[in-house]
């Protein structure tokens, strides 16, 4: 599997999910084992020496390889979601995005000062649902976090959002 075949794999949706947008689509990389076995095995290779002991998802699609890659790890997977959907308390943030504003949440219990954490989504465009994510990562005191993407929008700079002091990759770019 190469770079190329992933990127090419992704579909472009116009005016989604507002008029203007051109979504990614990764869904039809998702669908795809050869992808998702070379996706999952470019994350975990790495952060295998990182010593990551909870792998944090994005609600939703940050929720496809996070699970697998913590597993790989030997780490947790804690979930970000968006309000109402964890059952017991939580804490949040709110952010505003491209196309509107939003708030996520996570189990008030979910990491103490002793994980290593990778936070990680599918996608980086503008930055501000894992810039909100590392905020809430930030409150329990972890002892350092790193952030993933499977692709990163690069013409957006999203990683301005996330500032200088934490490690951000991605694994392909446009």
């Amino acid at each position: 599997m190469k770079h190329e075949e992933v990127l090419a794999a992704i579909r472009d949706v116009k005016d989604f999910p507002v008029e203007g947008i051109i979504f990614k689509d990764l869904t039809t990389v998702f669908d795809k084992p050869e992808c998702l076995r070379w996706m999952r095995d470019e994350i975990v290779n790495l952060y295998r020496a990182y010593g990551i002991t909870k792998v944090v998802g994005i609600e939703s699609r940050g929720f496809i390889l996070a699970p697998a890659v913590a597993m790989e790890l030997g780490a947790g997977f804690v979930p970000v979601r968006k309000p109402g959907k964890l059952p017991a308390e939580t804490i949040e943030v709110s952010y505003a995005k491209e196309y509107g504003t939003d708030t996520i949440q996570m189990h008030k219990d979910a990491l103490n000062e002793n994980d290593v954490v990778l936070l990680h989504d599918d996608l980086l465009a503008t930055g501000g649902s894992m810039a909100a994510a590392l905020e809430l990562v930030r409150k329990f005191g972890v002892k350092k976090v790193y952030i993933n993407f499977i692709v990163e929008l690069e013409f957006l700079n999203g990683r301005k959002a996330l500032g200088d002091d934490v490690e951000v990759s991605s694994l392909l770019s446009c």
